[in-house]
Formats: structure tokens, sequence, C-alpha cells
């Protein structure tokens, strides 16, 4: 009976604390969600009134369209570049156990470790000792690096899943590894690289750090647009520009959740 009561209090106990965080993650985004549909003209929650009138400005604001689409731009770059080069570094490094392997592996994942705003920092002034001027394209090679992790966890993750004798039989039935790698290897972790795409996307097109340091004078990318707007004004516009991206990703992350499997393969690892 005690046994009883004292697993029912650790139930209740633990999706409390469940709720309470959802509730910390989710609320932000909900209360950016209602301000932008206000029909005042400063951020205020809650509304005193409800409008669209915010997204119709938001179409006629090149302003923030622009960034939007420069910002789409060198996601999508980023996104196919670090894709075929984090799932080229997956395949080799996922079942390898030598010290060369983990070796690599450590210094492909230090993106992650090391603090964004240092990392930043550091690649301006490797572009600078190189003697390389900033453009879109350092922007694009300064996201690619940062995304790159991201797919070799996850490809990897595809990787570790994949049962080995399948790709031995293929070899085995006289088949070559390129054609084993394009009929057998490739359709199995199919979801395992879309899904990684996809976070490396939003990896890419939400980053600031990097951004803020890489971007040439005449490349605006919408995050930091947006900080700058909100630093002179408490523009609605900026909340408009956030739904759309919050409808936009969550229409995104059902797509790639029924298609790619996303979560099965964060969570894989």
């Amino acid at each position: 009976m005690q046994s009883s009561l004292a697993d029912r209090f650790y139930d209740a106990a633990v999706h409390a604390l469940a709720a309470f965080g959802m509730l910390l993650l989710l609320a932000p985004t909900f209360v950016v969600l209602v301000i932008s549909f206000t029909g005042g003209i400063t951020l205020k929650f809650p509304p005193s009134s409800w409008s669209l009138r915010w997204y119709l400005e938001l179409l006629q604001s090149r302003e923030i369209i622009e960034p939007a689409l420069t910002s789409l731009k060198v996601a999508g770059l980023a996104t196919l570049l670090s894709t075929i080069l984090g799932g080229v570094a997956a395949i080799g490094l996922a079942r390898n156990q030598s010290k060369v392997a983990r070796v690599l592996d450590a210094l492909f994942m230090s993106p992650m470790v090391l603090p964004a705003m240092a990392f930043g920092l550091s690649l301006l002034l490797v572009f600078n000792v190189l003697g390389i001027r900033l453009s879109v394209a350092t922007l694009v090679l300064g996201h690619t690096i940062i995304c790159v992790p991201f797919v070799i966890r996850m490809v990897g993750a595809s990787i570790q899943q994949l049962n080995p004798i399948l790709i031995t039989c293929s070899l085995s039935l006289g088949a070559s590894r390129w054609y084993t790698f394009r009929r057998v290897t490739l359709p199995l972790i199919k979801r395992g690289i879309l899904a990684s795409a996809f976070v490396a996307f939003l990896s890419s097109f939400d980053n600031v750090p990097v951004s803020l340091f890489l971007a040439d004078a005449r490349t605006e990318v919408l995050p930091i647009k947006l900080w700058a707007i909100l630093e002179g004004s408490l523009d609605v516009r900026v909340a408009a520009m956030s739904g759309v991206i919050v409808i936009v990703t969550l229409i995104g992350l059902i797509c790639a959740e029924a298609f790619g499997g996303v979560t099965r393969q964060v969570g894989a690892r």
C-alpha cells in the first residue's frame, strides 16, 4: 500500500515538473503569437484589439523581407553543404572505432562545445589572417561549420541502427560498394539525412553569433535585422515575423516528423 502511494506521488511529481518545464518553454512562443495579432501599434500583452494588420504590413516591408530572403539563401546553401559533408563524415566515422576516428569525431563536434560568440569571433580572426573578405560566401561557410555536427550525429545514429548483415549480403552477392551504398545503405538512412537537413536549416536560419561576426556591411540576415529593429522601437512587425517563423517551423516539423522521423533520429543517439 505504501509502495503504491509512493509510486503515485512519484508519477505526480514527475508529471508536474514536466508540465512546468513545458510551460516555461512554450509560454514565450504563445505570447509572441498572441501579440502578433494585435490591432495596436505597440507590443502589449494581452492585446487591446485583434487584427491581421501587422501581417499585411509585413508583406509590404522590404526592410524585413529582404533580410528574410538572404537568411533563406544562406540557410539553404549551408544546409546543402553541411548535409553532404556531414553525411560523408558520418558514414566514415559511425562504426569506426580507431583512435583517429575518435579524434576526428571530437574535432567535428568542437563547434557545438565552444561558446557561440567565441566561435564566431575565432572564424572572423581566421578569415582576417587568411586575407579573406567578408561576404555571403564566408557567412555560408561559417553556417556550414556549425551545422555539420548536427548532421554527423543524426546520420551517424541512422547508420548505427542499420543492420550490417544487409551490407555484407549485398557485397557477397557481387554488388560493388557504390551500388551497395546507392541501393541499400542510402535508402535505409534516408530518413536520418532528411531529419538532419531540417535541423541544420533551422540552426542556420536562426543563428546570430556567427552571422554577427561574418556578415559584411551589405549583407543583412533576418535575426540580426529583427534585433536591430527592436533596439530602436517595439515594432509589432517583429512579432508578426516571429509568428510567421513559428508557424512555418511548426508545419516543417510536422512534415519532417511524418517523412523523416526527426524526433526518432534526435533521440536515437
